[in-house]
């Protein structure tokens, strides 16, 4: 009874934390994007090769990287022109193929900005998801992806206000942190909870983020790219700790961590080595690290006992500062990203 009624009082102080931090309020539930990209109905009835097309719906990457290597340039041109949404939305799909089509699809949206970047992924249902690229991701010998947290879509990918909060800010950072040989990612491709609310005390957005991201990375190993290595901020190691025992990554780095929905490390069933990042100043410190009645995320990752290996983080100042140029916790990143560790 006693051990019942600690958790009931650590829920309460995690709901006054998360009042006091941002409000309630401010949390509107989200309905997360699932299934196939947008368009696939009008791919998978495409007759013009005179076959049928991969079901967007059912593929895995692997078979759509069969596909697609069996076409020729001006087929593979062809199937972009008519399918722009799809084509760069498939995972497994060739990287340079998928630049070209989030390229054109771009057009006319209110994320043209993005139009002459390296866009890997572009999704305009819901509130839009981005992947972007830094640096060579075909030829990188070491690959990282960096997973954001709440309050993030294609509208706040970038944010001046904040760089090192934002997906393409913590990915720009990390990229300049390493040398020519590394490629980083940074993806948006989940419905992230708004605000702080139920979304973001529950897993349910975290679990279908989890879905996305393990398809993501078969289709980065489809088209023959480098195990990544996942950096996953906030609520974003939830859905990391949802995905660890399916996710083809070589090591799982959740930094300003709430949970990852297990106990240990033992708990995620994964063989990548998992980090975590920690800074004192950090507003996520204040909220109790339980789960009950469906809410909260469970142990704390940067606690000794969860058995992750510790990241430096000191110099990190607040939630969103770990990728600040200077900081000891971008160095650590950095050697992790660049398979220095061991």
């Amino acid at each position: 009874m006693r051990r019942f009624k600690r958790t009931l009082v650590a829920v309460a102080l995690a709901t006054t934390v998360a009042a006091g931090t941002t409000g309630w309020a401010s949390g509107n539930t989200q309905r997360p994007v699932t299934g196939p990209p947008p368009g696939s109905a009008a791919w998978v009835a495409d007759t013009s090769l005179g076959r049928a097309l991969p079901d967007s719906a059912v593929a895995t990457p692997a078979e759509v990287a069969a596909f697609f290597g069996s076409l020729s340039d001006r087929e593979r041109r062809d199937l972009v022109r008519r399918h722009p949404l799809v084509v760069g939305n498939l995972d497994g799909a060739p990287v340079a193929l998928r630049y070209r089509a989030n390229a054109l699809a771009l057009h006319g949206t209110p994320y043209e900005h993005l139009v002459g970047r390296q866009i890997l992924a572009f999704d305009p249902r819901g509130r839009g998801q981005v992947a972007e690229v830094y640096g060579d991701l075909e030829r990188a010998r070491e690959v990282s992806v960096v997973v954001p947290g709440s309050d993030i879509d294609a509208a706040t990918f970038d944010r001046a206000n904040d760089p090192y909060g934002t997906p393409a800010g913590m990915a720009k950072s990390l990229r300049a942190a390493t040398g020519t040989g590394t490629a980083v990612v940074a993806w948006a491709g989940y419905t992230t909870p708004v605000g702080v609310g139920l979304d973001a005390a529950t897993g349910d957005l975290a679990e279908a983020g989890a879905d996305r991201l393990t398809r993501f990375t078969e289709g980065l190993a489809a088209t023959g790219t480098a195990k990544p290595a996942l950096f996953c901020h906030s609520y974003g190691s939830v859905v990391c700790g949802l995905a660890a025992d399916s996710v083809d990554a070589r090591d799982i780095v959740v930094l300003a961590s709430p949970g990852m929905r297990a106990e240990n490390v033992r708990d995620l069933g994964t063989d990548a080595r998992v980090w975590a990042a920690k800074n004192p100043s950090d507003w996520i410190s204040k909220v109790p690290h339980v789960r009950f009645a469906g809410l909260g995320h469970g142990a704390d990752p940067a606690d000794p006992s969860f058995g992750a290996r510790r990241v430096p983080a000191e110099l990190a100042e607040g939630h969103t500062g770990y990728f600040a140029p200077g900081t000891d916790s971008l160095r650590a990143f950095a050697a992790i990203a660049e398979g220095h560790v061991r």
